[in-house]
C-alpha cells in the first residue's frame, strides 16, 4: 500500500469514527430529559394536571423531553435537586432556602409568578368565636407541611409576633401535609382552625369546594416572597436561559399560554433572585426552623 493510500485509509477511518461519535452525541442529546418536580403542596393528581400543559410547552421550547417526577414530601424535593436526581423544582420560599443551604449556594432561582412578590397566607376556622390570632390560645390547629412557607413558616412567624407560641399556647397542633388537606381538616371538624396559602384557598373557593357558610377566613397575613422555579448551578447557562425565556414569554393573549398561566394561578412570570428570599431565611431562623 502506498503512503498516499495508507493516509487515505486512515483519514477515511477517522472520518467514520468522527461521524459515529457525532451521531452518538446527537442521539444522546435527543434522548436528554429534563426531570422536573414540585413540592407536594396539593394532591398528586392536581400537581400532574397543573403541570401537563406546562411540560408540553417546555418540550417544544427546549427541544427535549420533559418528565414530571412526583415526590413524597417537601424534603424529597430538596434532596432530589441537591443530589442531581431532579433538574428543576417548583419550590416554596422556605424549601428554596433549605435547598440553597444544603447545596452550599449551588441552587439558582430562575423565575417566580408576579403574585409571589406579595404572597399571603390565610387563617381559617369554622368557629365564629375565633376572630383574631389571639383567639387561637387553647385551640387545636393545623399547619400544612412542616417545610411549607405559606402553610407553616410564615403562619408560625405571625403567630409568634402576636405572642402566641403554637407549641405551648395551643391545645394541639397537627401537620396536614398539604394546603387542601388543611381545609379538609378544618371543615371536617378535626381541628378548630388552620393556615394555608391564599392561592389554594381562592382556587378551592372558585371550584366550589369550600362551604363558605361553614368555613371562613379570620386573618390574612401581610405579603412576602414565596414560590419559584429553581435549578442547580451546574445546569448549562444556555439551557437555563431557554427555560427562563420560556416562562417569561408566556402570553395571556395566547390561548395555550393562558391555560398554563391559569393552571399555575399566575398573571405572568418574572425573573427572581436568591436575595429576594433573605426575609424568609430570617423568619425561619427566628422561628427556630433553621439551625
Amino acid at each position: 500500500m502506498t503512503n498516499f493510500a495508507a493516509r487515505f485509509t486512515v483519514s477515511r477511518r477517522n472520518i467514520m469514527i468522527a461521524a459515529s461519535l457525532l451521531a452518538f452525541t446527537s442521539l444522546t442529546h435527543a434522548q436528554q430529559i429534563l426531570r422536573v418536580s414540585a413540592i407536594p403542596d396539593e394532591a398528586p393528581t392536581e400537581l400532574q394536571r397543573k403541570f401537563k400543559p406546562l411540560g408540553t410547552m417546555l418540550e417544544k421550547k427546549l427541544g427535549m423531553k420533559v418528565e414530571f417526577i412526583p415526590v413524597t414530601d417537601y424534603a424529597a424535593s430538596v434532596e432530589g435537586l441537591v443530589n442531581k436526581k431532579l433538574d428543576m423544582v417548583w419550590f416554596g420560599g422556605f424549601t428554596f432556602i433549605q435547598a440553597k443551604m444544603r447545596s452550599k449556594e449551588q441552587v439558582i432561582p430562575l423565575v417566580q409568578r408576579e403574585e409571589d412578590e406579595r404572597f399571603k397566607s390565610v387563617f381559617i376556622t369554622t368557629d365564629k368565636n375565633i376572630t383574631k390570632l389571639e383567639d387561637l390560645k387553647g385551640k387545636t390547629f393545623a399547619f400544612g407541611s412542616e417545610s411549607s412557607t405559606s402553610g407553616h413558616l410564615m403562619p408560625r412567624s405571625y403567630l409568634l409576633a402576636a405572642k402566641i407560641n403554637p407549641d405551648t399556647d395551643m391545645k394541639r397542633i397537627a401537620f396536614s401535609g398539604a394546603h387542601d388537606a388543611t381545609v379538609a381538616a378544618v371543615s371536617g371538624g378535626k381541628v378548630d382552625a388552620g393556615a394555608l396559602n391564599i392561592s389554594v384557598w381562592e382556587k378551592l373557593l372558585a371550584q366550589g369546594k369550600v362551604d363558605t357558610k361553614l368555613v371562613h377566613v379570620f386573618y390574612t397575613t401581610p405579603g412576602y416572597f414565596d414560590y419559584n422555579w429553581s435549578v442547580r448551578a451546574d445546569m448549562p447557562a444556555e439551557l437555563r436561559k431557554k427555560i427562563t425565556d420560556a416562562f417569561l414569554n408566556l402570553d395571556p393573549a395566547n390561548p395555550q399560554d393562558k391555560e398554563i398561566l391559569d393552571l399555575q394561578r399566575a398573571t405572568r412570570f418574572i425573573p427572581t433572585k436568591a436575595d429576594n428570599y433573605k426575609a424568609i431565611e430570617a423568619a425561619a431562623h427566628n422561628a427556630g426552623l433553621l439551625k
